[in-house]
């Protein structure tokens, strides 16, 4: 008896499993490259051309404090001169001796105000390009997940990026299932009329990586020399 009752509740238990195995959907999976999406985006295109500017007026500014130095290096180079000339009354070599000096303080200052505007600008300018990035990724995100739903997707995974071990994350994928040129058109659908967009933005650019602000040409004057910049810090992940 006791036997029977077991054979009966672990076929019952064998029928719940299978209808409930019947019960899950099938698996129906679609790939998207994430980063060709946010590089054709009409909001990356706009956020680059604005960075581009940025990085312009930060190079402009950087000159004209360059050159604000480079008057200072000319006048403690007269100054210097002046202060070697023997046909000079002593008196007047000490006063330039002494005005010499403070130039080379007013020099180093200089140096070290260009330094610190360059190192600033370049974090500030990494940290909005951080900024645009997480959120246009962010939003990119929710659009993909939505067209999955309604296509009846229960998986997405991103082919844009290799694995730890350099190789693509997606070995192969059928073009039926990469909904990549369904997205870029999705999240332009709402892209302003082509008047509204800079004239410098290029699809082709792309604000994953940060753009460089170089720094202009150093000052400099014999026997001074800039302070070693401290490397800008990385935006926080």
């Amino acid at each position: 008896m006791n036997k029977m009752i077991r054979t009966l509740l672990t076929a019952a238990a064998l029928a719940l499993g299978s209808t409930s195995l019947l019960a899950q959907p099938a698996v129906k999976l679609v790939v998207v490259d994430m980063a060709k999406v946010f590089d054709n985006h009409y909001k990356s295109e706009e956020a680059n051309a604005k960075f581009r500017d940025a990085e312009q007026k930060a190079q402009e500014q950087a000159e004209e404090i360059r050159k604000q130095g480079q008057t200072i290096v000319d006048e403690y180079k007269e100054l210097d001169e002046q202060a070697k000339n023997s046909l000079l009354t002593p008196e007047a070599r000490n006063k330039a001796q002494a005005d010499a000096q403070k130039k080379l303080q007013e020099i180093q200052q200089k140096q070290n105000e260009l330094q610190s505007f360059m190192q600033n600008t370049q974090r500030s300018l990494q940290q909005r390009i951080k900024t645009h990035r997480d959120l246009l990724l962010e939003e990119i995100s929710k659009t993909v997940a939505d067209m999955a739903k309604k296509s009846g997707a229960t998986l997405v995974v991103d082919k844009s990026g290799p694995t730890l071990f350099g190789i693509p994350a997606v070995i192969y994928a059928d073009p039926a299932y990469d909904m990549t040129d369904d997205v870029i058109k999705e999240v332009n659908k709402d892209r302003p009329a082509p008047a509204a967009v800079p004239a410098a933005a290029s699809a082709a650019a792309t604000a994953t990586t940060p753009a460089k602000t170089d720094a202009p040409v150093q000052f400099s004057v014999p026997n001074v020399a800039p302070k070693p910049a401290t490397p800008a810090p990385a935006p926080k992940k």
